[in-house]
């Protein structure tokens, strides 16, 4: 699993030490040697499981998609970035979205009713 890119769709076999990455950071992190650069990418399909070569000099517009499920690998990376967010708008301004289950108090006083028990 990467933590750079998370939509990544196939592991990429790295042609120096033959083990499967999911990126370049993920190689680096674990490895002590630089990535070799090479004409032929094997791809594992992370939906099918199937692996599949692919020459960067002969790259069409349809090797976008795996040969065997026709997943779309190719996409837009989403990496993780910090963010806080809040459903809705904000609760000062429109506190509507504010509900309150707790009980409602009831106005009587705990006295009213004890008066006649008291001395």
């Amino acid at each position: 699993m990467c933590k750079h890119i998370l939509n990544a769709q196939v592991s990429v076999r790295a042609a120096c030490c033959k083990r499967w990455f999911d990126c370049p950071q993920c190689h680096a992190e674990n490895s002590t040697h630089g990535l070799k650069k090479t004409d032929e990418i094997i791809f594992l399909c992370k939906k099918c499981k199937k692996a599949f070569r692919k020459d960067i000099n002969e790259c069409e517009e349809a090797d976008e998609y795996c040969p065997h499920c026709d997943n779309q690998y190719v996409v837009e990376a989403k990496t993780p970035m910090a963010a806080l967010g809040v459903e809705g708008e904000d609760a000062r301004v429109d506190n509507r979205l504010i509900k309150d289950d707790r009980a409602k108090i009831n106005n009587s006083s705990m006295f009213k009713d004890a008066s006649d028990k008291l001395g």
